[in-house]
């Protein structure tokens, strides 16, 4: 997704949630700074990776069920919060979309061992930037929510769920799996506010619709 698609849907997000982009734009900045000497990639390490079935695993409730019951196929990308819980299930990911909140442990451990991890910085997560990228081994796709800049990519969507999806659909995907995806439940998390949640969630419903429309199932 080019950002001239992107920029309207992210300014009214902006609107809507209260962001001030110019403290994206600062946590961005921070973000590219720490991985001047990190294993840095870009499109040419995520294309061969996208196959044309895209399993996306989300961190809702029923995400274990959803694997026990429906499987993976395809590439398997992982929204950060869900990569403990996805490998204790026996799924290993091609990729984890991060912005670096939930169970941080397996998301820097699937990073160093070769896990391909696109890490989002914006304005609420400066702290964590600033505290798991060095951290981070592995090989990393910075990106940011907002006008990108020097090597920070931004491929559109707004929780690590639908801009796995964006990723999918930028790379080629034609059938997307959403498993683990539960729009108006937020699966509870240590420092979250679940209405704030739902809200996110709301527009992430209203981003996959209109990306990858009948494209993406649960």
């Amino acid at each position: 997704m080019k950002f001239s698609e992107w920029e309207p849907v992210y300014v009214s997000i902006c609107s809507d949630m209260g962001y001030d982009p110019s403290c994206d734009d600062m946590s961005a900045r921070m973000l590219l700074a720490l991985t001047q000497n990190s294993d840095v990639r870009d499109e040419d390490s995520i294309a061969p990776l996208i196959k044309d079935t895209v399993t996306v695993l989300g961190a809702s409730s029923g995400l274990e069920g959803d694997i026990l019951s429906k499987g993976v196929e395809g590439t398997v990308i992982v929204a950060g919060s869900a990569v403990g819980r996805a490998m204790a299930a026996g799924v290993r990911p091609d990729i984890v979309v991060t912005d670096l909140d939930g169970d941080i442990g397996p998301q820097i451990d699937a990073c160093n061992s070769g896990v391909l991890t696109l890490v989002l910085a914006h304005g609420d997560n400066a702290e964590l930037v600033g505290k798991y990228i060095p951290l981070m081994r592995g090989p990393l796709v910075p990106t940011t929510q907002g006008r990108p800049f020097g090597i920070l990519q931004n491929y559109g969507g707004f929780t690590d769920g639908d801009r796995a999806v964006c990723l999918a659909k930028e790379f080629g995907a034609v059938r997307i799996r959403l498993l683990g995806f539960d729009f108006d439940d937020p699966y509870p998390k240590e420092g979250s506010d679940p209405e704030v949640k739902r809200r996110k969630l709301s527009w992430a419903r209203r981003i996959i619709k209109d990306v990858a429309g009948e494209t993406a199932t649960i």
